[in-house]
C-alpha cells in the first residue's frame, strides 16, 4: 500500500503517540513522486469508478481521463430531497453539526474514487430523518497530494451544496498545502475560496489571504461562530481570527482546524505542540471557544480544558482515514439538544449505509456506525451557564399581577412583595389575594418547629410572572415547619367548580429534599377528609384530605381528588422530577375530564373516568400544609412560586409560564 509512515506530534512522549498520514508535518505528502509522475506523464492517466459488490475495485472504460469530467454535479444532486434551496429549522432546539475528517485516500493521484464523498453529502442535504442540519465541517486534507488534478476530481462534488446553498466549510491540510498561511495561490485555494463559500448563506468572511474564513450561522434560535482555521495559522492568521472573535462577542464559537490535538488508545487527548499554540495564541482567553474539531491524527478521541474563565473547552479529534476505503468519507454527527443541555454524537458512513445489502462486503458491514465509547457518545452541556459571562440570558422581565387575573380567576398569590432574601415570614402575614375576593392567606406555625421555617426568597422561575417565592423548610417526622391557609371568610373556600378549573403553581424541590423526610408533602390541598365527606368505595382512604397536590417519595406529582360527582377519589400521576430544578404545575378539569401538565406539557396517567367538580367541606385552602385524620401531618420541603386558581378550563398558551 502507497502511504506514508506514521508519526508523533512534538511532545507525545509518555502517552501513546498518534497516527497521521504523512512523515512531514511541515508539507504535502510525496512532493518528490508528485514530481516523478509529473515528468513521466503518469498523472490523470485515469480514474476508477466504485463498485463494492465483489469486494473490489471495477476499473474505468479506457477513454476516462483527466481532461473528461466524470463527476456530473446534477446527477450529485439526485436525491437530495426537495428541488428548492436548503432550508434547516433556524429555530428548533435540536439541530445538527455535521463533522467530516481527511478524505485525502479518496482523491490520491490516479486514484479517484468520489462515491462516499457524494452520498456524505447528499446525507446532508437530505438526511432523511429529524437531524436538522445546519452545518458541514470538512476538516481539511480533501486531498492526498493537493495537486490540481486531485481538486479537479473532489472541487466538483461540493457544488452539490453550492447549489442548494447550504452552510458548510473546507479547510486546507498538511496535505493539501504546505507552510503556513501566507502561502501563496494553491490548488486549495484556486478550489475553495472566499469566492465559492460566499455562496453560503452563512459565510461571514475571510482573511486576507485567503485561507482562514468564519461562518455565522442560525440554528437553536440564536447565531453561532465557526471559525475554519487553516492547517498553520501565521502571526497575521493568529490576530485576524482574535479579531473576528472580538467583532462577535455574544456568539459561542466553534474552531475547526486540522490539528490541535492527537489521542492515545484509550481516546484521551492531548494538545500536539501546534495544538499549544492554538490554545495559547487563540482559546484559552477566549470565553466563547467552547469546542474545537480536528481531524489529521488518529486514532478519535477528546479531553476537556478549562479556559482562562475557568469554563470547559470540550476538544475533539476525529479521523477515520485509516480505516477501510480511507474513511468512506465518515461523518460524525454533532446533534445539540438545547431543551436537554446535551450534545449527542455519531459516527457512521452514509455511502455504506445507502449501499444494498448484496453490496456490502465483510470490511465495509464493519464500517456502517462506529459505537465504540470515542465515537458514540453525549456531552452533558448547560448552555445558558456555560455561554453566561459573554452572552447571559436576561431573565424574563415580571409581568403586572393585573395581566395574570384571566376570565373566571378567583384566587393568585405572588411572593415578590419585597421583603430581603432569606428574611422570615412574619406570624402575623397576610399574603393578599390579588384578585381581590378576599381569599387571603394566613401563616400557622407548627409549635416547636426551630428556626425560621418559613422565609422571603428572591429565588423564582424563569418563565413566573413574580420573581419572587416562599421557601419552606418543612418535614414530616419529626413534624416541624410553618404554612399558608386561607382565612375562614375566603369565598374559595365553598367553592366546588362544577364547570372545570385550573390550578396552576410553580415549584422548586431543592437538592436536599429527602423522601424519608418529605415525602408526600402537599403544595395545595383543602382541609377536610374524605370519610367526612360520605366518600366511600374503591381507593378510598376515610382520612386523606378531599383535595390534594402532592409528591410521592419518588417525587412524583399526585393530584387526588374526591369530586362531586363520585364516591372515591380520582387520581392524576406525575412521574419523577428533578431535584434543584424549578418546574410548573397545571391542573385542569373541563367539567368531566382532568389533565396534569408540567412545564405545559401533558403527562401520561390522566384518567379517563369523568369527575365532575371538587367536594368541599367549607374549610380553609392550605398552602404548604397537608392533613391527615384530622391534623397536620406532612409540611412542604422546598420553594413556592406564583400560585393560580381559576373557574374555568384553561389552554397551555393561557398558563402563567405561557
Amino acid at each position: 500500500m502507497d502511504h506514508e509512515h506514521d508519526t508523533a506530534p512534538d511532545g507525545c512522549a509518555g502517552h501513546d503517540c498518534p497516527r497521521t498520514a504523512d512523515f512531514d508535518s511541515a508539507g504535502p505528502a510525496a512532493t518528490g513522486r508528485r514530481a516523478f509522475l509529473r515528468t513521466t506523464g503518469l498523472l490523470g492517466a485515469g480514474v476508477a469508478t466504485l463498485g463494492l459488490g465483489s469486494g473490489v475495485l471495477a476499473p474505468a472504460p479506457a477513454s476516462a481521463s483527466a481532461a473528461s469530467d466524470p463527476y456530473d454535479v446534477t446527477t450529485v444532486a439526485e436525491g437530495t430531497g426537495s428541488g428548492g434551496r436548503w432550508r434547516p429549522d433556524t429555530e428548533s432546539p435540536r439541530f445538527t453539526l455535521v463533522v467530516m475528517p481527511d478524505t485525502q485516500y479518496l482523491f490520491d493521484q490516479d486514484r479517484i474514487h468520489p462515491a462516499p464523498l457524494e452520498a456524505s453529502l447528499r446525507y446532508v442535504l437530505d438526511p432523511g430523518d429529524d437531524q436538522n442540519i445546519v452545518f458541514l465541517a470538512h476538516l481539511g486534507d480533501v486531498t492526498q497530494n493537493g495537486l490540481a488534478e486531485e481538486y479537479a476530481a473532489a472541487g466538483p462534488v461540493f457544488e452539490v451544496l453550492d447549489q442548494k446553498n447550504a452552510a458548510y466549510s473546507v479547510i486546507a491540510g498538511n496535505h493539501d498545502v504546505s507552510g503556513d498561511d501566507q502561502r501563496g495561490a494553491t490548488p486549495y485555494l484556486d478550489t475553495f475560496n472566499p469566492a465559492r463559500f460566499a455562496h453560503s448563506p452563512a459565510y461571514g468572511g475571510s482573511s486576507p489571504d485567503g485561507y482562514n474564513h468564519y461562518h455565522v450561522f442560525r440554528a437553536g434560535g440564536r447565531e453561532w461562530l465557526l471559525l475554519g482555521l487553516d492547517w498553520r495559522l501565521s502571526p497575521a492568521g493568529f490576530a485576524w481570527a482574535n479579531s473576528v472573535l472580538a467583532a462577535h462577542p455574544s456568539l459561542p464559537a466553534i474552531v475547526t482546524t486540522h490539528e490541535i490535538a492527537y489521542a492515545d488508545d484509550s481516546g484521551q487527548a492531548y494538545l500536539s505542540s501546534y495544538g499549544q499554540q492554538l490554545w495559547d495564541g487563540l482559546i484559552k482567553d477566549n470565553d466563547q471557544i467552547f469546542l474545537t474539531l480536528n481531524g489529521h491524527y488518529w486514532p478519535p478521541g477528546s479531553t476537556t480544558l478549562q479556559n482562562t474563565a475557568g469554563n470547559d473547552v470540550h476538544v475533539h479529534i476525529t479521523n477515520y482515514q485509516n480505516r477501510y476505503y480511507g474513511g468512506a468519507a465518515m461523518i460524525r454527527t454533532y446533534r445539540f439538544d438545547t431543551d436537554r443541555d446535551t450534545v449527542d454524537v455519531a459516527t457512521f458512513s452514509p455511502w455504506i449505509r445507502d449501499l444494498a445489502e448484496d453490496d456490502v462486503n465483510k470490511l465495509a458491514s464493519q464500517e456502517i456506525d462506529l459505537t465504540g465509547a470515542v465515537d458514540y457518545f453525549s456531552i452533558p452541556l448547560d448552555f445558558v451557564q456555560r455561554f453566561a459571562k459573554f452572552a447571559p440570558v436576561p431573565p424574563r422581565p415580571p409581568r403586572p399581577a393585573g395581566q395574570m387575573l384571566v376570565r373566571g380567576t378567583l384566587a393568585y398569590w405572588r411572593f415578590d412583595s419585597g421583603n430581603a432574601d432569606g428574611s422570615a415570614v412574619a406570624d402575623n402575614v397576610v399574603v393578599k389575594d390579588l384578585t381581590g375576593l378576599g381569599n387571603d392567606l394566613v401563616k400557622t406555625t407548627v409549635p416547636g418547629s426551630p428556626g425560621t421555617p418559613l422565609t422571603w426568597s428572591s429565588a423564582f422561575h424563569p418563565d413566573q410572572p413574580g420573581h419572587g417565592s416562599l421557601y419552606f423548610a418543612g418535614q414530616g417526622n419529626p413534624l416541624q415547619g410553618a404554612y399558608l391557609q386561607t382565612v375562614p371568610s375566603a369565598p374559595l373556600n365553598a367553592e366546588t367548580f362544577e364547570r372545570g378549573y385550573t390550578f396552576e403553581a410553580f415549584f422548586k424541590l431543592p437538592a436536599d429534599w429527602d423522601s424519608s423526610q418529605n415525602a408526600w408533602t402537599a403544595m395545595l390541598s383543602r382541609w377536610g377528609m374524605s370519610g367526612e365527606a360520605g366518600k366511600h368505595g374503591g381507593a378510598t382512604d376515610p382520612q386523606e384530605p378531599i383535595v390534594t397536590l402532592s409528591l410521592s417519595g419518588d417525587r412524583e406529582l399526585q393530584w387526588c381528588v374526591y369530586p362531586l360527582d363520585r364516591t372515591d377519589s380520582s387520581t392524576n400521576w406525575g412521574h419523577e422530577l428533578p431535584l434543584d430544578a424549578w418546574w410548573h404545575v397545571a391542573v385542569v378539569n373541563d367539567g368531566t375530564l382532568t389533565k396534569m401538565y408540567v412545564d405545559g406539557c401533558e403527562l401520561v396517567r390522566n384518567p379517563s373516568t369523568p369527575a365532575v367538580g371538587l367536594t368541599t367541606l367549607l374549610h380553609s385552602w392550605l398552602l404548604g400544609g397537608y392533613e391527615y385524620a384530622g391534623t397536620i401531618n406532612q409540611i412542604f420541603h422546598g420553594y413556592i412560586g406564583d400560585v393560580r386558581v381559576v373557574n374555568r378550563p384553561l389552554k397551555t398558551s393561557q398558563f402563567m409560564n405561557a
